[in-house]
């Protein structure tokens, strides 16, 4: 469905984006992931045609992004990080105009138009002016404006940034609906990490470069299933104490963090024992992603 081979962009002498190959199949809840200044936005705007690659190709469907970007549109839908409707509009109003751009007129557009009102639970706010609505109910028509025109692709850039956190469980639960009763392909970027824990595949990318891919129960488990998390006022202490190197641990803050592979029940009271007059808090918990996202972050490569 989505191939990146090899894209690159570059603005003056900086790589924005360097060598990045993508292989996203249909139907599939992809994540691209990486700290601020990694390249996620920039790839995302070259995956859907608003920006033209420096280097490399990209097909999506089929067809060259760059050699069709007008037939390529009508197989995406994209929502940007920063709202694309009319505040002064209604919903009803920006939702038309949205079709007209698609060439769809507004007989065609009425019924499906509604049926992802009714989806996300709107049809009652519809005349609504959108300046009027809570945020959470302007990201929901913001995503119902990037799938009116039935695309196969939908591109979410930050879709929740700012949203409260029912708001963005509400979001999360009307995507993954589209998802499955639709087969829509979607590419993700976010900084909740949490909400990238039921894709697919995720790709971390840092500095433009792919540094590692996969599902994230498998990065997870490649990583350690087990964190142990240590506060205390004297991290290099602890460090130079459990006799660790570079790759047995990483920083989150002032927090020392340590995976480990199960089962190594030992290795973790053989810490605790070591640390316990000496810290202010050791506690034990199960990774998650944001420990992936840590760890490819300060180490800048893949799990081993």
């Amino acid at each position: 469905m989505i191939q990146a081979k090899n894209i690159t962009k570059v603005y003056g002498d900086q790589h924005a984006v360097d060598q990045l190959s993508l292989d996203i199949p249909r139907g599939q809840f992809f994540g691209l992931l990486g700290p601020n200044g990694s390249g996620k936005t920039t790839s995302i705007h070259m995956l859907s045609t608003l920006i033209q690659p420096t280097g490399g190709s990209i097909t999506i469907n089929g067809l060259d992004v760059q050699s069709h970007p007008q037939q390529v549109r009508r197989d995406i839908g994209l929502v940007f990080q920063e709202s694309a409707l009319d505040r002064m509009l209604s919903i009803e109003e920006n939702l038309y105009f949205c079709a007209g751009l698609h060439g769809i007129n507004k007989l065609a557009i009425t019924t499906r138009m509604n049926a992802l009102l009714d989806l996300f639970e709107l049809q009652s706010k519809k005349r609504a002016p959108v300046g009027s609505l809570s945020g959470g109910m302007r990201r929901a028509v913001d995503i119902i404006r990037g799938v009116l025109h039935s695309p196969k692709v939908l591109f979410l850039d930050e879709p929740t940034v700012g949203l409260d956190l029912p708001s963005r469980r509400k979001i999360w639960r009307f995507i993954r609906q589209l998802i499955d009763d639709h087969k829509l392909t979607v590419v993700l970027t976010t900084h909740y990490l949490e909400e990238a824990a039921p894709c697919d595949n995720v790709a971390f990318i840092k500095l433009g470069k792919l540094v590692s891919e996969g599902p994230p129960e498998e990065l997870i488990k490649e990583l350690g299933k087990t964190i142990v998390e240590i506060d205390g006022p004297n991290v290099e202490d602890y460090i130079k104490t459990l006799n660790l190197n570079t790759e047995d641990y990483m920083l989150d803050g002032g927090t020392l963090l340590i995976p480990v592979h199960e089962p190594q029940h030992d290795q973790v009271v053989q810490i605790q024992t070591t640390l316990r007059d000496s810290v202010d808090v050791i506690s034990v918990r199960k990774s998650n992603l944001n420990d992936v996202f840590i760890w490819l972050s300060s180490k800048g490569q893949g799990i081993s």
